[in-house]
């Protein structure tokens, strides 16, 4: 799987606040926060601060934020992109992480991983134009 750009990335007008916020801060809420914390550690190595004995902030990969419709109730995701999901998701599972199936999508191809906890997020390889490249 390669990740093929499907258009050009514009850039409009930024506002005096679009300079002020500086990036953005992910809430995870978990039922078993120190496995999950000990997974973005140790399996996806993220870098952290420890805020107070055992509380981790991570750093996380550059990030942008689409905004999809919905007929349901408003609702936030998480997804991490990669360049490669097939590899990514290879060495994933054999790390023992639970993957799941890859789907091909508009967008991208994606599939969900599972924390210890038992929580979910997206993991997708995107087939559009990265903001992120801005």
């Amino acid at each position: 799987m390669r990740c093929v750009s499907s258009g050009r990335a514009t850039v409009g007008p930024r506002s005096r606040l679009g300079w002020v916020i500086n990036g953005v801060h992910l809430l995870l809420y978990s039922q078993d926060p120190a496995a999950d914390r000990a997974f973005l550690r140790d399996v996806l190595g993220w870098p952290h601060v420890e805020d107070s004995p055992g509380w981790l902030i991570f750093k996380t990969p550059v990030s942008e934020l689409g905004v999809h419709p919905t007929d349901g109730p408003p609702t936030t995701e998480l997804h991490l992109l990669c360049d490669d999901l097939e590899a990514t998701v290879a060495e994933l599972t054999a790390k023992g992480v639970p993957v799941g199936d890859v789907s091909e999508r508009s967008y991208g191809y994606v599939t969900t991983v599972t924390l210890p906890s038992g929580a979910q997020f997206g993991l997708y390889q995107p087939l559009h134009a990265l903001a992120v490249n801005l």
